[in-house]
């Protein structure tokens, strides 16, 4: 029980100004003590209302019983005798006289949907076990260390027999233990902010600071939170603060005007989601979406945020018809306060957690994403390469006899994969709504070659530089579109060649952990030469990756055809013997088995522009990650 929830002048000073980050404190409802009595004291920003009550199961849903006072904008009440566990809403009295009911804005649990109601909640009396996670915290968060995502969507993971969901209880143990195994080092959720629309995946919220009751209590979620440091996974949340849904009940026309959202339909509507969008000069609402992004810091200790729909933040004119679109006052479609939204919220979460993960979902060319904000930047330190998704998978559905000459759709993004801190994404996006899960993209003419294909894909991305994200299911290649309102296809592993893919999965994740030269230079590019790059008819991509120190690097090669090379001359800078670290093709992984079991020896025998060379065999479809002899052990 907090001792004390009124809000102070300093605090109502730095809320009107927006730079109140913990507005959570005071505002909301919160089980206290008034005189020496217990009680709930309620705080409601709207400014614009005549009248605001306070109604629930405690009066009967008789507001009038419980009229608010209203200061510098705020509406207050305490009412004695009140706990946790109470149902409320407010009830608002517009200028116009009509009555809206309204869920808190800063409710920390609502009602499951379909119920609307918001629930008075302490978020005091848990007691973390992580520690260990936080002291070696900025060892696991650097641009130099490994990142490889598993993003879930937790409604439909894995359901019951019955169809009902996991419990955030149930999944810190079944769904944090599979990731361990699994060798990822984070998993992303699918947005978790209160939502009355399953179908909306999350990405459409009514309750910003209430984590979803679908799954259980606050609470629950935190010994989520704390399990998954427990095992050495780090939670990243995905974050909507670029439009909320209209439901009545949310925050649209709150006080009976538009308070969150811009005034200006053309600036304050998504007219294709049916949206509503934030209202970025107010700043109170700066206050709100920034107190909101540090709540799930300070209070769940998650690790970052994957901030969603950047695009549509930047631009006035996005996803708008020609008749719509505005200009700012420089003459351009820039949404001007949006971006020092976006400078702003990453400069004080960096100033409060340095080793934060603050990811753009982008898909601008918007320059400087990942650049500091004190260099002009938008501040964030990753940014999904969502161009290099769409051309890669562009490239692996195309039909093995039309590949020629299309080698560009994998080796462009070489010579821009250091124009931000990139994490190469195969999302969620890629594997609904109709558009066929990864495997179903893969173009081939049996399941042997889609595997193939898509094992070769994996491989690929793991030598590319940027960071890693796969979507859940693709680890055991789901057959169908991703189904939000079912379970993933488990019953897939009773076949063979699933339980195979799956295997490949863990064991090329365990080597890129394994291999510093693949991730601890992915920001700079002296962690990256190519080979053979005027070549791109043969399907084969060839690259080297480099750690830190200059003595440790990976040959990588990668052949998307379905016809083995043998005797293949690789060029090499460095003499000695060589040997085969990895291959797509093994046996245990649904190969042909087509490896190179004995040692490459170079030979002073100029090749594609290098001194030395080693003759090897490439399989089909697959990929070999070479290493020298002296490096092994």
């Amino acid at each position: 029980m907090t001792t004390a929830a009124a809000a102070s002048a300093d605090d109502l000073y730095l809320l009107h100004e927006g730079t109140q980050y913990q507005s959570y404190r005071f505002l909301g409802s919160h089980v206290t003590q008034r005189d020496g009595q217990s009680g709930v004291h309620f705080a409601v920003w709207a400014p614009n209302a005549k009248q605001v009550n306070v109604t629930g199961s405690f009066n009967g849903w008789d507001g009038s019983q419980h009229a608010m006072q209203r200061r510098d904008g705020i509406w207050t009440l305490f009412i004695e005798g009140l706990s946790e566990g109470e149902l409320y809403k407010y009830e608002i009295v517009t200028a116009d006289d009509e009555i809206y009911l309204k869920a808190d804005p800063y409710a920390f649990h609502s009602e499951l949907r379909p119920g609307t109601a918001s629930i008075v909640t302490s978020l005091e009396g848990y007691e973390w076990n992580d520690d260990q996670w936080h002291a070696t915290k900025t060892e696991n968060q650097f641009l130099q260390q490994p990142l490889l995502i598993y993003e879930v969507h937790l409604g439909s993971w894995k359901r019951k027999e019955d169809g009902g969901f996991y419990t955030y209880v149930e999944l810190a143990d079944e769904l944090v233990s599979y990731v361990k195994e699994r060798g990822y080092t984070h998993i992303e959720l699918l947005p978790l902010e209160e939502h009355p629309l399953d179908a909306s995946w999350g990405y459409q919220v009514t309750g910003y600071y209430s984590v979803t009751s679908r799954f259980g209590s606050p609470k629950d979620f935190m010994y989520f939170v704390d399990r998954c440091h427990q095992e050495g996974i780090g939670v990243i949340m995905d974050w909507v603060p670029a439009h909320f849904c209209k439901d009545d009940h949310g925050l649209t026309r709150f006080d009976g005007t538009p308070l969150y959202e811009y005034a200006d339909p053309r600036k304050g509507e998504h007219a294709t989601w049916g949206t509503q969008v934030f209202d970025y000069s107010k700043p109170e609402v700066l206050s709100y979406l920034i107190s909101n992004a540090l709540f799930w810091m300070d209070i769940y200790r998650v690790d970052g945020l994957r901030v969603d729909a950047v695009y549509s933040i930047l631009t006035l004119n996005f996803d708008r018809a020609p008749e719509d679109c505005i200009q700012n006052e420089m003459g351009g479609d820039e949404n001007l306060e949006g971006i020092a939204f976006l400078q702003k919220l990453n400069a004080v979460v960096f100033s409060r957690y340095p080793n934060a993960l603050m990811m753009a979902e982008d898909s601008s060319d918007y320059p400087g994403v990942t650049t500091p904000v004190d260099q002009g930047g938008l501040g964030f330190n990753y940014k999904w390469n969502m161009g290099w998704s769409c051309r890669t998978l562009e490239y692996m559905k195309t039909p093995e006899e039309e590949r020629i000459d299309r080698e560009a759709d994998l080796t462009d993004s070489f010579s821009r994969a250091w124009d931000e801190n990139y994490v190469l994404p195969y999302s969620h996006d890629e594997t609904a709504n109709g558009t066929k899960s990864l495997l179903g993209k893969m173009s081939g003419t049996d399941n042997w070659q889609r595997f193939a294909n898509l094992r070769v894909l994996y491989s690929y991305m793991m030598g590319h530089p940027g960071k890693k994200l796969l979507f859940m299911g693709t680890e055991f290649g789901q057959m169908d579109d991703w189904n939000a309102e079912g379970s993933l296809e488990w019953e897939l592993l009773n076949y063979e060649e699933h339980r195979q893919f799956q295997t490949f999965v863990q064991e090329v994740n365990r080597f890129y952990l394994a291999e510093k030269a693949l991730w601890e230079m992915d920001h700079d590019p002296a962690g990256f030469e190519p080979i053979g790059a005027d070549d791109t008819s043969d399907g084969l991509v060839q690259f080297v990756r480099k750690a830190a120190d200059g003595e440790e690097f990976l040959i990588i090669v990668c052949n998307f055809r379905s016809q083995p090379r043998e005797g293949y001359r690789l060029g090499v800078n460095e003499p000695g013997t060589y040997y085969e670290a990895f291959n797509s093709d093994g046996p245990a992984f649904g190969g042909t088995g087509v490896c190179n079991e004995g040692p490459l020896e170079a030979e002073e025998w100029h090749c594609q522009g290098r001194p030395y060379s080693v003759s090897l065999t490439i399989p089909p479809l697959g990929a070999v990650m070479l290493k020298r002899q002296s490096e092994k052990g």
